[in-house]
């Protein structure tokens, strides 16, 4: 038996058994998180109500304490010394506050001798205490010991007309009743906790079942989505999370739906398209060879038709392997620190010529030299897609518009074109690979529906981001951003 992962693993027979560690339950932890919630809060409030309810107590009992032994040594004061015997009058108080609080009360002269025990068990016998000595001195001095439970009060006897100190009075009170009070309370404190604790346990059980049911729900839906083509959306409303997380879930599911019937399509269409160029050149090849003495203007215009047919398949062949190389390569970046404004003007020599038979304008506009750490190969392939698509897409007489600009951590890119626009509910999708807006003009231009797909790949591998703004009808423009410092990924 061990752990791996978090999770228990039991070796049976030489099979595997594997057990969910009680920890990663979220009904557990919800559980647990009750209870310590509920209880860490009770254990405090008993704690506090023991510690003032005795403090409290032990207060009221001294200052009474402290009152009498006032009361007693003024009347103590009026003798000129404390040798002979203490009045009766005065014993017999003194005898009734020791049965009153269950105490002790001595007096004790200057010489440190004990001259009235209320105990009458240590009479003349010599008593030194630091609280005496301190007493003596003329500081009053009340003194709680928890542990044997009483209080010690001591109190100078001062002469009335010489206010010299004569004498202390030493009470000494025992505590029991109010432990007695405190176990009381503590009892009924733990009844209290332990009523609570009950009440958190089936609280904790009721809610933790209450919170995880949605999700259990949630797990038997998707398990039954990967078993049947059926019942393919969440519906699960019980909570705000829950809802976020069922129209996230359904959402990707509709992308997914999306992305699937696009490959679909494409590979339809891919093999339709590979497959046309070669039937057209075998039509071609048959129809020369079935044919005798065969001029040369006709072999030349059958050769001509042939060629267009191969530099169409070798168009759709180069882009699918643009992507998987891509695919392959996305943690082999060749960075280097290059001038950005040459690779764009570049590009655009190369472009013009494509952007002149439909008479479009084509313009570049940079506000600074920009140098950047990117993978040429790379950043080209995404801007030559970019501006590309802006001139086949885009009507005769057109413009297409670039631009360059950076700050102190990016640059930006911006591609503009005069074109036939995107629709809005195709604009979240044009990035995903085969998925093209209109499918029979693209199949007149040459697209292929890889070329968006490639570039973000591209912006993506050098820690940027593209967006896209579009009218139908008025023009598209993608805004590229890029970082000036390339950070290599940490997977």
């Amino acid at each position: 038996m061990y752990i791996q992962n978090g999770e228990l693993v039991t070796i049976l027979g030489g099979k595997l058994k594997l057990r969910r560690h009680p920890f990663k339950s979220l009904r557990v932890l919800i559980f647990l998180l009750i209870l310590f919630v509920g209880m860490v809060p009770c254990l405090i409030i008993r704690g506090v109500v023991l510690r003032s309810n005795e403090s409290y107590s032990v207060s009221i009992r001294m200052a009474e304490i402290q009152n009498q032994c006032t009361i007693l040594c003024n009347q103590l004061s009026v003798l000129d010394t404390l040798t002979g015997d203490i009045p009766e009058s005065i014993d017999a108080e003194i005898t009734q506050f020791s049965n009153i609080y269950n105490g002790r009360v001595m007096i004790i002269d200057q010489s440190y001798q004990i001259i009235e025990d209320s105990y009458d068990q240590d009479v003349g016998k010599t008593i030194v205490s630091g609280n005496v000595i301190k007493c003596l001195r003329g500081e009053s001095i009340s003194n709680y010991d928890e542990r044997n439970s009483y209080i010690e009060v001591t109190a100078p006897i001062r002469v009335t007309a010489s206010k010299d100190i004569v004498g202390v009075m030493l009470a000494s009170v025992s505590t029991d009743n109010i432990v007695g009070i405190q176990e009381n309370l503590k009892q009924t404190m733990d009844i209290i906790i332990l009523t609570a604790l009950v009440v958190l346990i089936v609280s904790g059980i009721l809610v933790s079942f209450y919170i995880t049911r949605p999700l259990n729900r949630i797990t038997k839906s998707v398990e039954s989505m990967t078993e049947s083509s059926e019942g393919n959306e969440l519906h699960e409303y019980a909570f705000l999370e829950t809802i976020r997380f069922t129209e996230a879930f359904n959402k990707l599911i509709g992308r997914f739906k999306v992305l699937d019937e696009t490959r679909q399509e494409f590979v339809s269409n891919v093999s339709h398209e590979l497959k046309t160029p070669l039937t057209s050149m075998k039509v071609l090849a048959d129809s020369l060879l079935s044919q005798e003495e065969v001029p040369a203007e006709l072999y030349r215009e059958f050769m001509g038709d042939m060629s267009e047919e191969i530099e169409r398949e070798n168009k759709i062949i180069n882009d699918l392997l643009s992507l998987v190389k891509m695919d392959k390569t996305s943690h082999d970046m060749n960075i280097e620190t290059l001038d950005i404004n040459q690779i764009v003007e570049r590009i655009l020599k190369r472009l013009r010529p494509i952007a002149q038979k439909q008479n479009i304008e084509l313009v570049f506009e940079t506000f600074r030299t920009v140098e950047a750490e990117v993978d040429e190969t790379k950043l080209s392939l995404a801007v030559s897609n970019l501006v590309e698509n802006a001139i086949k897409y885009n009507h005769k007489n057109g413009w297409v518009h670039v631009s360059l600009n950076a700050d102190h951590k990016f640059f930006y890119l911006k591609v503009a074109d005069s074109g036939m626009g995107i629709p809005k509910e195709s604009q979240e999708h044009i990035f995903e690979r085969f998925y093209r807006v209109d499918k029979s003009h693209s199949r007149e231009i040459g697209g292929t529906g890889l070329g968006l797909a490639i570039t973000r790949s591209a912006v993506v591998m050098h820690r940027g981001a593209i967006k896209v703004y579009s009218e139908e009808g008025e023009g598209t423009t993608f805004t590229v951003r890029i970082p000036l410092k390339y950070v290599a990924s940490t997977n």
